[in-house]
């Protein structure tokens, strides 16, 4: 990395914000963060405390510590002189992004790199007022970033090359499993693969085929399973043969008939409404009887665990150079 990075900054606390300082303090970093909602502080402490069993199964740096995390207040202004690297998590408003990446970069060294968590606002809507844009890119994560792998490295027209391959190296220290995104587009990839089958998820539940607890069943003991290890283009080179011409093969053979599939799809595509959101909604309250949020949390994250440790052993090593 042509910057050593030691310190980083964290703008921004909420759920995002709060899990990428974990990742960052398990990783032996020092972090400053700043928020300006009353209780940040408190509430971050909290969180913190909560992760860190789970971070230690996962193994942590020499250096990691609880304590090398600094609540600096509000804002971050003053100590923008003080970090190496900047990860933003504000809420998701164009013109408050706009305002904040304006001071930042100002008050920021040069070399630093400054990535926005963004989920859909590409980076090139707020860098207007910044006077070194080249240094400013999406860094994406999957909720929690303390545990899932994914970042999507998603540059704007003016991203340096050299800002790119240093930010996509400081992901992969960290455990993180970065991709370059080469073009700016709404949602970016993941959120966009997600948002797709989500609406098909919807489409199948409002017209009463399936209930949201039995249509979650399908995609966890289905394709979910799979998903974990082999994406939608290795999974199709697996199930043509597993050979070079897999892809195509598959490809070729359910092309006519998923064809058809995807013209019932448009033709039930779900359309959002209130009155659709309450079909939808009454199933969900349903599948809640008798599965609590905070149990299936814990034995997601629990679950996450285990397939990320056995993921380290199953993709590249080149995705987790994980210290």
């Amino acid at each position: 990395m042509a910057r050593t990075i030691k310190t980083v900054g964290v703008v921004g606390t909420g759920v995002i914000g709060a899990s990428w300082t974990a990742l960052f303090l398990a990783h032996g970093l020092r972090v400053l963060v700043s928020d300006p909602a009353p209780d940040a502080e408190q509430r971050l402490t909290a969180y913190l405390k909560g992760v860190w069993p789970s971070l230690e199964k996962l193994g942590l740096h020499a250096q990691a510590s609880l304590s090398n995390c600094t609540f600096v207040g509000k804002y971050f202004d003053d100590h923008c002189g003080k970090v190496d690297f900047i990860q933003e998590n504000a809420p998701e408003k164009l013109e408050l992004k706009r305002q904040l990446f304006a001071s930042l970069d100002a008050k920021t060294e040069e070399d630093v790199i400054i990535a926005s968590s963004s989920s859909g606002i590409p980076s090139s809507q707020f860098i207007t007022g910044c006077k070194n844009p080249e240094r400013i890119l999406i860094g994406h994560p999957f909720n929690p970033p303390h545990l899932m792998p994914l970042v999507e490295v998603v540059p704007h027209p003016r991203t340096s090359p050299k800002v790119i391959a240093t930010a996509i190296e400081f992901y992969r220290f960290l455990g993180r499993s970065p991709v370059h995104i080469h073009q700016e587009t709404p949602g970016f990839v993941a959120n966009r693969l997600q948002v797709a089958l989500d609406n098909e998820a919807y489409s199948l539940v409002q017209r009463g085929i399936i209930s949201a607890e039995d249509c979650d069943l399908c995609v966890t003991t289905g394709p979910g399973l799979r998903w974990a290890f082999t994406g939608p283009y290795m999974t199709k080179v697996l199930g043509g043969g597993g050979g070079a011409g897999g892809f195509r093969h598959l490809v070729t053979h359910l092309g006519p008939g998923a064809q058809k599939w995807l013209e019932d799809m448009k033709e039930h595509a779900y359309v959002r409404s209130d009155s659709n959101i309450d079909k939808l909604d009454k199933s969900v309250q349903e599948m809640l009887v008798n599965n609590h949020p905070k149990d299936v949390e814990q034995q997601r994250d629990e679950g996450l665990i285990e397939v990320i440790k056995r993921k380290r052993d199953f993709v590249p090593k080149s995705f987790w150079e994980a210290v």
